[in-house]
């Protein structure tokens, strides 16, 4: 596990700001965690507009990014070298008791990750990115968490990559 206590808000202020992209260079970072996992070389990077991961051929951006428009798709395939790539995401709005237990279930969750990354922003304990990963049974898959407390809404990703 490896959490942080963030002493720069976040720059995304809502879940219709993120956006996806693959290939990117990587952004400047708040706290990166290296790990290997499956046998894969994984890096999983906190930005003040949220997350990237490098894992193998894969470069995974789900970030407020100047420039690229909003908005997540419910899944994206891709194959890259030896690899298939499945990515989804979910926006769920929650009621206020609720939400506060859903992000304080998510950072137990993290916390208890061998793999995890996390930064709590200023302003709300609430204001959370969260990053884990770790083996299955064909490779490796991570979920992430965005959290925001100004309209309680939750963006979870889940990424599997399998080998061929």
């Amino acid at each position: 596990m490896s959490g942080i206590a963030l002493a720069i808000p976040y720059l995304d202020t809502g879940a219709d700001q993120l956006s996806f992209t693959l290939g990117r260079s990587a952004h400047p970072a708040l706290a990166v965690r290296e790990t290997r996992v499956a046998g894969v070389d994984v890096r999983l990077r906190l930005l003040g507009a949220s997350h990237q991961v490098f894992a193998g051929p894969v470069r995974e951006t789900v970030a407020c990014l100047p420039g690229v428009a909003g908005g997540l798709p419910e899944s994206a395939v891709h194959e890259f070298d030896d690899w298939t790539y499945r990515f989804g995401a979910r926006v769920r709005t929650l009621s206020g008791a609720a939400f506060g237990a859903e992000v304080e279930r998510l950072l137990a969750r993290a916390e208890a990750s061998p793999d995890a990354l996390y930064g709590v922003f200023p302003g709300s304990p609430h204001a959370v990115t969260a990053l884990t990963v770790g083996p299955d049974a064909h490779g490796l898959t991570w979920r992430t968490w965005h959290t925001y407390p100004q309209s309680r809404q939750i963006v979870a990703t889940h990424t599997r990559l399998e080998a061929r």
